[in-house]
């Protein structure tokens, strides 16, 4: 792994890597904003119109805190540069973004940095400790916060800051360059440090899906990685719109558990139910089926975004990759079986209050026929 001061000439690679990690923090967020994180103050996140796009574009804007830039020694005693930054979403999750700069000879040797290690920690370590160092920062915000961080999902994306020229100094297009290197690109996606020996079906699974909009730009997307071509806030957008898609997959599956937990728990209380318990499993059936409604509609507020047809494409393209729309089918079935399994209750207890109603009027008839023979 090179030193990344490195000088850059145009045989070189440079930019960064963004190693994206989102978490679920809580059931909710209060609607109290928060002004700081950590002693770090907040702003607001803006798309910035780069493109031809309608005049009024809508776009989540959630807070962002930037970290003071860390220097970090490598295991080899080189050193690289280490931005940090926390987005904090509505809807109870995070997005911890850290960026470390490289300049390198060859794609080969950006492998290593899926694994990235310093001397005495690892990468992912470190985004760790920072993640559960905001949840306690957050824990006054929160609405039924999480005791502590635990699953993440993660999502490593290269930007490549310049490619290397070809004949007589000149640059190619982006996806000149990608077609020249799709071998090379693909070994990076699938973190492979040989990449003669990938089979061409893999080469082109994993980098059949991209986007380029200026001849100067390229996003191509796997399920766990990414290249992107570009800079400035070309880049930054791309970036964004890759942590929507990623914190849209950690929601998914954190409102995924909370429907199988609620399940379980459901199918155990119908089974086993009494008449005293029925009216506490009915309103707890109803209240589950409303919150993961508003769940999941706030969820997908956050993605909503309109204007930039070429980000859209983008997230669209991330979104096949990550299985959203399968993630979403898969959550509106477990909540159409809590539907159910409402209704189940709902009709039991008609029966119950037909039958009390019928065993009544059978009283009734026979208190009445007594009484007719005593008279």
């Amino acid at each position: 792994m090179n030193q990344s001061t490195k000088p850059e000439n145009d045989k070189t690679y440079s930019g960064e890597v963004a190693y994206i990690y989102a978490y679920d923090l809580a059931y909710d967020m209060k609607r109290q904003p928060v002004e700081q994180i950590l002693s770090q103050p907040a702003r607001d996140f803006s798309i910035e119109p780069s493109k031809r796009n309608p005049r009024q574009m809508f776009f989540y804007r959630p807070r962002v805190f930037d970290f003071p830039p860390q220097t970090k020694q490598l295991p080899d005693g080189k050193t690289v540069s280490v931005r940090r930054t926390v987005k904090l979403f509505s809807i109870g999750a995070i997005s911890v973004s850290v960026r470390v700069s490289f300049c390198v000879d060859s794609l080969e040797e950006l492998v290593a940095y899926h694994d990235l290690k310093f001397a005495d920690t690892t990468l992912e370590q470190d985004i760790y400790d920072l993640a559960e160092s905001v949840r306690r920062d957050l824990e006054p915000y929160c609405v039924r916060p999480v005791p502590a961080i635990t699953q993440a999902e993660a999502y490593t994306v290269f930007c490549l800051n310049n490619l290397p020229s070809i004949q007589d100094g000149e640059s190619p297009s982006a996806e000149q360059w990608l077609k020249s290197n799709r071998r090379q690109v693909a070994a990076l996606l699938t973190q492979e440090e040989n990449a003669a020996d990938l089979a061409d079906q893999e080469i082109s699974e994993s980098t059949q899906v991209y986007v380029s909009y200026y001849k100067n730009d390229l996003v191509v997307v796997d399920w766990d990685s990414a290249v992107a071509v570009g800079q400035g806030t070309l880049i930054e957008d791309v970036l964004h719109i890759m942590e929507l898609a990623n914190v849209q997959l950690v929601e998914l599956a954190a409102y995924d558990r909370i429907l199988d937990d609620s399940l379980q728990l459901s199918y155990r209380d119908v089974s086993q139910l009494r008449l005293s318990s029925s009216r506490d499993v009915h309103r707890r059936l109803r209240e589950i089926r409303i919150d993961l409604s508003r769940l999941s509609d706030e969820l997908s507020n956050i993605t909503k975004f309109f204007g930039d047809w070429h980000l859209a494409q983008i997230h669209g393209n991330l979104a096949n990759r990550f299985h959203l729309g399968d993630w979403h089918r898969i959550i509106e079935e477990k909540l159409r079986m809590l539907g159910n399994l409402y209704q189940i209750l709902q009709q039991d207890k008609t029966n119950f209050l037909m039958l009390v109603l019928e065993t009544t009027i059978v009283l009734l008839f026979v208190i009445d026929v007594i009484l007719l023979f005593f008279d």
